[in-house]
């Protein structure tokens, strides 16, 4: 049958790539099995879903929707040129969705099986085994859905993860397991009612038909959503533009022009950058209880108690981790999507060391305004102490995740590397340095990215009197290693295409 086979070979297709099946294992394991503790702890500090047991319960399927949502997204986006093809030559198009769909459940699957075999490992079992399989497929299917979503309306890489990614930590932050359980705006979230039911949590909300109807329809407005999304990208095919190539200022100023050029028509980035840090950052602020917390700061040589109120400090703390992998993401596309134009130019005469500036200067663009909009937002929601020490802090750990973001991209490629830039930021800056988890970070925290610039962050937030200069120094120690590697994995890149002579 033509609809199996062509499922099979989606699959085939997805296998080739041996990281894929790689982080099938790598995004539960980090979820379920590293961080549902830390995560316990943060749902416990935000007033959630009380109990380890249902936090444990729901990272099953936080890491089950993301690698659907990937999974999906790449499917749908990176093969809408070849089903286009494939319908104009004589393939029912209805047949084409069928296979598609087909293959991407077949993926939610894998990442179902993934999450639980995780969490079956991790708690020697699984209780209430039913309500868990069927609540982590129902996240999968669901976040299947959004991909398809988003890849029919995003082809550029840099803007649809850097949605789904939102879309994704908002549902997480905000839902019922760590947020307010009975939050009236909470409701309208992908996974609000799945996460209730799948945790043994019942909602109390008065009419509809319950929280396992509501968690159904759910599951199945969103199989039916990416099968009308994904049928209507069969339908029309739109030429893509190319752009055409440009010695030292001469070179810099006209891959910087070109590449200026090419990020000015894309209005969704610029929007993603300013709208992600600033939702995230609002939201935050008024779904956190209020409280006053008391959290250290220590550094050369002092120790400092700061009392801060909680629903203001937590805004500010969190504003990193939305830079930090918005610059991830920018770092790791600038480089991808200019690989091929930047061999060519490479092939034509152009300066290596100048086509690196020119791309770094991108990602720096990028990285500065979530920066800006994330300090504006914190400004008005948060009560830091010392402003200049703080955005230093922010600045430093944008900077760093975008020079990651470089280096990934090439090593990895595009779907093995968003989870990269999505996992490193989040278990570096949420759990692992987060002063609210912990007074200070463990000692295998301090050889994290993030650990020299979230300290200068903290000391800024909290206190008004510069104390950290050690670890400012760690963090402008991370920010040349990374650049030396960037430098390096792009040059060994340019390479792989040929020799080049430098002119």
């Amino acid at each position: 049958m033509t609809t199996i086979l062509l499922a099979r070979r989606f699959l085939a297709g997805y296998a080739r790539n041996p990281v894929n099946l790689l982080f099938l294992v790598l995004v539960p394991v980090v979820f379920v099995v590293v961080a549902a503790g830390s995560i316990a702890d943060a749902a416990k500090l935000l007033g959630g879903v009380a109990g380890g047991t249902a936090v444990q319960t729901a990272t099953a399927g936080w890491a089950a929707g993301f690698l659907a949502a990937i999974a999906m997204y790449f499917q749908v986006s990176g093969a809408r040129g070849t089903d286009r093809r494939l319908v104009i030559s004589g393939l029912p198009a209805a047949r084409l969705v069928a296979a598609r769909l087909l293959a991407g459940l077949a993926l939610a699957g894998l990442a179902t099986a993934a999450a639980l075999a995780a969490l079956a490992a991790r708690s020697a079992g699984i209780d209430d085994a039913g309500r868990v399989v069927a609540g982590t497929l129902m996240f999968a299917v669901i976040y299947l859905g959004i991909g398809a979503v988003v890849g029919v309306l995003m082809a550029n890489p840099v803007n649809g993860t850097v949605l789904i990614l939102f879309v994704w930590m908002v549902d997480l932050a905000l839902g019922p397991v760590l947020g307010a359980p009975d939050a009236v705006p909470t409701r309208v979230l992908p996974t609000h009612f799945v996460s209730l039911w799948m945790t043994g949590n019942p909602s109390g909300h008065a009419g509809g038909p319950g929280d396992l109807g509501w968690a159904l329809a759910w599951t199945l407005g969103a199989a039916a959503l990416a099968f009308a999304v994904v049928s209507a990208t069969t339908r029309v095919a739109r030429p893509r533009r190319r752009r055409r190539p440009g010695g030292v200022p001469d070179q810099l100023g006209a891959a910087l022009a070109a590449g200026m050029r090419d990020w000015g028509r894309n209005a969704v980035l610029w929007v993603l950058l300013a709208a992600v840090p600033a939702v995230f950052i609002l939201l935050t602020r008024f779904t956190t209880p209020e409280r006053v917390v008391s959290i250290p700061v220590s550094g050369d040589g002092s120790s400092l108690v700061g009392m801060a109120d909680f629903t203001k400090l937590h805004p500010a703390l969190m504003a990193p981790a939305a830079v930090a992998g918005l610059a991830a993401l920018a770092g790791m596309f600038v480089i991808l999507d200019s690989r091929t134009g930047d061999r060519r130019l490479a092939l034509a005469g152009q300066r290596l060391g100048t086509l690196l500036v020119a791309r770094l200067a991108l990602v720096a663009l990028a990285a500065a305004t979530a920066t800006a909009v994330a300090l504006a937002f914190t400004a008005a929601v948060s009560d830091v102490r010392g402003w200049f020490v703080y955005a230093a802090g922010i600045a430093l750990t944008a900077v760093t995740y975008g020079l990651i973001g470089v280096v990934i991209g090439p090593l990895f490629g595009r779907v093995a590397g968003v989870f990269i830039a999505f996992l490193v930021p989040v278990l570096d800056i949420l759990f692992a340095q987060s002063p609210m988890l912990r007074p200070t970070p463990a000692t295998w925290a301090h050889f994290l990215p993030a650990y020299g610039a979230n300290r200068v962050l903290v000391d800024g937030a909290l206190t008004s009197v510069f104390n950290q200069s050690g670890s400012l120094l760690l963090a402008v120690a991370w920010v040349a290693a990374l650049t030396v590697v960037a430098a390096l994995v792009f040059r060994h890149t340019m390479r792989t295409a040929g020799p080049l002579r430098r002119a």
